[in-house]
């Protein structure tokens, strides 16, 4: 069991709001809705991709901050007009933004549209390939990656036979539009061009 709130919150209320029992959660209609917790592997895989593009970001000077597991303010219920957030695997934050952050005593999290978002796919993978994905390309995030380490995405999304497969969606003129990668298939990346990072090698971590 999960303790609920009575009453709706703002994305700013719901960081700084704690029910005592250490669960993950995400805002969904003004309300506090728990987080799946993903097994080791998905960790493992968030993790050490989290380490790879903090590396590139810090050897080649980009101005990017990537960080695991924050918040993203994704707008407001369609009906209600309550506000709404998800808790990314990865949020690639605009330099900027964070040492905005780092001068105050906000949460961090991600209040605009961050450069990147990425998500590693578990078994409910609807909510990447769906969900967040509708809410990441109406945020306006210029790019969005799904990591399906162990092929578990519905056959219209990663094809027949299901395999392990990166998508990455580039944001063009309001539209996401895929490219896809397997195996030894480079990653192609609007964010990190000068990237040198197979599919597999992002796999590794899962296997």
């Amino acid at each position: 069991m999960y303790t609920t709130a009575t009453q709706s919150m703002t994305f700013e209320e719901f960081l700084a709001w704690d029910d005592g029992t250490g669960r993950d959660y995400e805002l969904r209609d003004g309300f506090p809705m728990p987080v799946v917790d993903p097994n080791a592997k998905h960790e493992d895989v968030a993790d050490e991709l989290c380490v790879i593009l903090a590396a590139h970001c810090k050897d080649l000077n980009l101005p990017y901050i990537p960080k695991r597991q924050k918040q993203v303010m994704t707008g407001t219920h369609p009906v209600s007009g309550r506000e709404e957030s998800r808790r990314a695997d990865i949020v690639v934050f605009d330099q900027a933004e964070w040492e905005r952050m780092r001068q105050t005593s906000i949460s961090a999290a991600a209040y605009v549209p961050p450069p990147l978002l990425i998500e590693v796919v578990s078994t409910n993978w609807r909510d990447d390939y769906d969900d967040k994905f509708n809410e990441y390309e109406a945020l306006g995030v210029p790019e969005y990656w799904i990591v399906d380490f162990a092929g578990l995405g519905g056959i219209r999304y990663i094809g027949s036979p299901k395999q392990p497969t990166i998508t990455i969606y580039r944001l063009i003129e309001g539209e996401y539009f895929p490219k896809q990668f397997r195996g030894e298939d480079r990653l192609e990346s609007e964010t990190f061009q000068s990237l040198s990072l197979t599919a597999n090698q992002v796999f590794e971590a899962g296997r």
